[in-house]
């Protein structure tokens, strides 16, 4: 029998990285000693974490703002340690997440335009764990809702819009946790530890559904994520430090659905998964390729689509969600490969002769709509993603600015408010002096922010004259 080759739409896929003036140049990616992606996008911004110091920074750049980086570009430096990972909020492209060596997660509010001048104060200040914080995940699509993970080996679950951890999964793993995915709906999560198991936790019910003892055999870092039908995709490393990528039933997680090994280069593989095409993409840290697979019901399941090489090792890798694509050119997927100095978009397209919208290329995808508010999800509700299509481009709407609203302890005792009814005359004046101490404090709170970023700009202003005096005395 002949071998007849398999049919898919995405066997031609290729990689072609963008002309050089429109990378983003002279950017000091970050060195830390970690294995996020240091990288986030959305269809606005691109977020790179960056050499700081004295404290962590990273950097947000407006899509269009290609070129060369001005050295007194404004950041985002309210950390006190490195930053160890970023994440964009899916249902607010103006706000993004960050975890530190600090041991805090904090959330910021991007301007609609981009910095002007460096952000120091954030949103809200996420404070629970004992160790540094590498790992950060929206829920994908509950709002204000974040997971967070440290090297204290325990996951928190944050409503951001009261800035509460609401869940606390501090007994599950033994050991470090490398990475942590949520499923589709939101409402399961799978992790890769350190101990070599793949656990698949319902973090409300705070109970393992599934876990694979050595899923892979060898000692480095594993990456498991979610796919859309609910089978989860792991890459580590074999007895032998070769790299493997395999495909498991979380209904049964004794033998894989497939086991591939690739190759015997020793970077962690870090997977980025487009649910709408089945395609997942493999990026190793410090190779110089990006290969990819499409994911099918057929075996061997996990079908070798192709590589895109190039001649610089990747730092770190963004990965732009499908609403920021141009459907017009059949682009599939972009990625923001971090070097040491510089951000290189690579556009990943089908080729396709036809210049009409190609409906098989893009299904409706996940739009930037959430689908529950945050009270709803912890109560035990599910919901899948609002889908959009996107026949005639993703047009970004106005984002609502995100407000915190931390609860008043003092509110939820019930027998203090029965002697404020027994005393009711003196109530007012209490009420006046509390509004007038409020005011106070606005004040106080307004001159400290002035006083910080008068200080920010003085610093930009003092690093220009004394590269103003290097060229003098050069």
């Amino acid at each position: 029998m002949r071998r007849v080759v398999r049919q898919s739409k995405f066997r031609h896929v290729f990689g072609q990285a963008v002309k050089n003036d429109q990378c983003y140049d002279d950017i000091r990616v970050s060195r830390v000693t970690w294995d996020s992606s240091f990288c986030a996008v959305n269809p606005r911004f691109v977020a790179i974490i960056i050499e700081a110091s004295g404290g962590g920074a990273f950097l947000v750049l407006p899509l269009y703002k290609t070129g060369r980086i001005d050295k007194s570009y404004p950041t985002v430096c309210g950390h006190t340690g490195p930053v160890l990972d970023i994440d964009w909020c899916p249902h607010n492209d103006q706000v993004i997440a960050s975890g530190s060596e600090d041991c805090t997660v904090m959330v910021w509010q991007i301007p609609e335009n981009g910095l002007t001048l460096s952000l120091t104060e954030p949103v809200v200040i996420l404070e629970g764990h004992s160790k540094r914080v590498g790992i950060v995940a929206w829920h994908p699509t509950a709002r204000n809702v974040l997971l967070s993970a440290g090297c204290d080996n325990a996951i928190i679950i944050w409503n951001v819009g009261t800035g509460e951890a609401l869940i606390n999964l501090d007994d599950m793993h033994s050991d470090m946790i490398y990475n942590v995915s949520w499923n589709r709906n939101g409402s399961l999560i799978c992790t890769a530890s350190k101990d070599k198991k793949v656990r698949v936790i319902d973090p409300r019910k705070q109970e393992i559904v599934a876990e694979k003892e050595k899923a892979h055999e060898g000692a480095r870092p594993m990456r498991a994520i979610f796919l859309a039908d609910g089978n989860v995709f792991t890459t580590g490393f074999s007895r032998m430090s070769e790299r493997q990528l395999a495909l498991w039933n979380p209904k049964n997680m004794q033998e894989p659905i497939a086991l591939h090994e690739m190759d015997t280069s020793n970077g962690v593989l870090l997977p980025f998964y487009d649910p709408d095409t089945s395609i997942i993409y493999l990026c190793g840290k410090g190779d110089s390729s990006i290969r990819y697979f499409e994911i099918t019901d057929e075996s061997p399941y996990v079908h070798y689509l192709n590589t895109f090489s190039s001649k610089e090792p990747q730092r770190g890798m963004g990965y732009m969600p499908k609403r920021g694509l141009d459907v017009n050119k059949c682009e599939i997927a972009r990625f923001f490969k971090l070097h040491e100095r510089k951000c290189e978009p690579i556009i990943m397209t089908v080729p396709r002769k036809s210049d009409l919208f190609q409906d098989d290329l893009y299904p409706d995808t996940a739009g930037p709509e959430a689908a529950l508010e945050a009270e709803e999800w912890f109560e035990g509700k599910n919901a899948d993603p609002i889908l959009i299509s996107l026949k005639h481009g993703y047009i970004p709407g106005k984002n609502r600015d995100l407000k915190v609203v931390k609860k008043n302890i003092l509110d939820s005792k019930p027998t203090a408010n029965k002697k404020c009814d027994l005393i009711s005359v003196p109530k007012k004046t209490t009420d006046t002096a509390s509004v007038q101490n409020e005011a106070k404090l606005d004040e106080i709170l307004k001159e400290i922010k002035s006083i910080k970023d008068t200080i920010c700009n003085q610093d930009e202003r003092i690093s220009k004259l004394e590269q103003q005096m290097a060229k003098i005395a050069a």
